[in-house]
């Protein structure tokens, strides 16, 4: 990798970081506000996607200072719907979800053929998000809808 795409890799890598941060706010958020009969369930998951975030917006730290650059210190953008029907958490996550997978696509379309570490890097949380992606996606169907949601 040339230094002009080193530089953009560790932008996409802070974007990622900033995403996963948000998420971590966001999900921790979410897993106070469920109430019902399902709240325990719901909150241990999105408990654990907080911490998945966590973990996640560290990796994409560790690889940009790798690569020699400063970890961002930014937060993604959040926004409170006010919402916090469990159908509506799940939407929300599902498009803050799309734009985590967005951003490791642009780092694998970078790196493709220039970096085994950042290109399997970027496939495996590629992987992880669209896992993560499905998981909510079948949340919001209605027992016995073997048809995908769309948002």
């Amino acid at each position: 990798m040339n230094n002009e795409e080193k530089k953009k890799a560790i932008e996409i890598l802070n974007e990622i970081m900033e995403l996963e941060l948000a998420g971590v706010v966001r999900y921790t958020h979410y897993s106070l506000m469920v109430y019902g009969y399902n709240r325990i369930p719901i909150v241990s998951w999105l408990k654990g996607v907080a911490s998945e975030g966590l973990a996640h917006a560290h990796k994409a730290g560790e690889l940009a200072t790798m690569m020699g650059g400063h970890p961002s210190l930014k937060i993604g953008k959040l926004l409170e719907t006010e919402k916090h029907d469990i159908g509506d958490i799940l939407r929300e996550s599902l498009e803050h979800e799309k734009l985590s997978v967005e951003s490791y696509y642009k780092l694998l379309e970078l790196v493709q053929g220039k970096s085994i570490t950042l290109e399997e890097y970027a496939r495996e949380m590629i992987y992880a998000e669209e896992l993560h992606q499905d998981e909510v996606n079948k949340m919001l169907r209605k027992p016995g809808d073997l048809s995908p949601f769309e948002s």
